[in-house]
């Protein structure tokens, strides 16, 4: 029979005690290299063989040893702080809200970038405004709730403007290819793609504004032409999203859009645009901007995983869960954002889905696409609306006001 090695050697002597060695381990587990290399093991006065009792650390108070980190702990992308996902789990879900309508005089303004420090970040938050525009997007969460997006909704000639003009910008990207170039991220071309919107901006602007609001222009083209990335950075991230909601509540703002054509907005509108954001993303290889890694939703968008979930709640068979279906993602990936999105990061990620988009995998085991939802909306507001990274971008004029009240 073969000799235990050492370090599994169990003995008994005359002592008061039994003693054990390799204390950290059971003797069937592999010995960690960590614990062997840090420490030098005390040897037992009879048998020589490593005692429980490890002699005291050559550490000393003003450097104590690094926390021992399990071997499965990920070296890299740590996931989020636990301080952000207390702020998470502790915020109360946003409720939808009403928006107020401007009436004349008008006294529309180029809008300005205000938010510099998170104490202007807290302004905002506490602010009519910030409430406010919150509320309009969960109202459009709620507005598609339990729909698919080939649902008949109402559809009015300023949604059916909106569309024809995405599907123009959709139609530049066909007439302006991609440079040859060898970066992988950032392709030149979109400069020149940029510059054509926001050369005509004003013009787009005018296919549906009415008349009297023609003045809004200085106003809303800043929101507008900041929704679809950076010109000169070549990036895209979650900001530039929140632009183009900030540009649709300026247009509610003004009553060009009004609460029945909400369901239009998100199953018409948004769609139309995440389809124009994929094609500048895959075209022109828009980096993403501020991307949290794999501990991110997606690299570049979160507001079509709010519809998304919205659209899903009380689905008579599609559970959170569904989205490791590949025949579900194949079959319904044109009615559900929620389903287009995870198909999406398929598609561009290679490897394992729990390894590239470990918090989508930790949703698909939330039971409900409500619990799915609430939470996501909660997260919208901790994760996108609370950073000054993300929000230092954000536009404040008259139809979105800096000020703590009124609207």
């Amino acid at each position: 029979m073969e000799k235990e090695p050492p370090q599994h050697h169990h003995h008994h002597h005359d002592h008061d005690y039994d003693h054990q060695h390799s204390p950290l381990k059971s003797p069937s587990s592999p010995t960690s290299t960590t614990t062997t290399t840090t420490t030098t093991a005390a040897t037992c006065c009879n048998c020589g063989a490593p005692t429980s009792y490890a002699p005291p650390p050559t550490w000393s108070d003003t450097s104590p040893p690094p926390n021992y980190r399990p071997i499965r702990a990920p070296a890299i992308n740590l996931p989020p702080s636990s301080h952000t996902q207390q702020a998470i789990i502790l915020a109360p879900v946003p409720h939808s809200q009403k928006v107020p309508l401007v009436s004349p005089p008008y006294h529309f303004q180029t809008p300005a970038k205000k938010i510099q420090s998170p104490e202007d970040l807290n302004h905002f938050q506490n602010s009519d405004s910030g409430k406010n525009f919150l509320g309009f997007v969960v109202a459009l969460s709620e507005s598609i709730r339990s729909h698919k997006l080939s649902d008949p909704c109402h559809q009015s000639e300023t949604i059916n403007s909106i569309v024809s003009i995405l599907e123009t910008l959709i139609q530049w990207v066909d007439e302006i290819p991609p440079a040859q170039q060898t970066a992988r991220y950032g392709n030149l071309s979109y400069r020149t793609w940029h510059s054509r919107l926001t050369e005509t901006s004003d013009s787009l602007m005018l296919q549906f504004l009415p008349a009297d609001l023609q003045s809004a222009t200085i106003e809303i083209v800043p929101y507008f032409t900041d929704s679809f990335g950076n010109s000169s950075r070549i990036d895209y991230g979650t900001g530039h999203e929140t632009n183009f909601a900030a540009w649709l509540y300026c247009l509610a703002r003004l009553g060009v859009i009004k609460e029945e054509d909400y369901q239009a907005v998100v199953a018409r509108v948004f769609v139309k645009y995440l389809e124009l954001m994929r094609k500048l993303q895959l075209v022109y290889c828009l980096e993403p901007a501020g991307s949290h890694g794999v501990w991110g939703l997606d690299d570049y968008h979160f507001l079509p995983f709010i519809f998304g979930s919205s659209q899903l709640i009380d689905h008579r068979y599609m559970k959170p869960k569904s989205i490791h279906n590949d025949d579900i993602l194949e079959n319904f990936n044109k009615e559900y954002l929620y389903i287009s999105c995870i198909a999406f990061v398929k598609k561009v990620k290679k490897g394992l889905f729990a390894e590239h988009s470990p918090l989508l995998d930790d949703i698909s085991g939330v039971p409900t696409w409500n619990k799915v939802n609430s939470g996501l909306l909660k997260m919208y507001k901790v994760e996108v609306l609370e950073k000054v990274p993300i929000m230092q971008h954000f536009l404040f004029g008259w139809l979105i006001k800096w000020n703590l009240w009124g609207l």
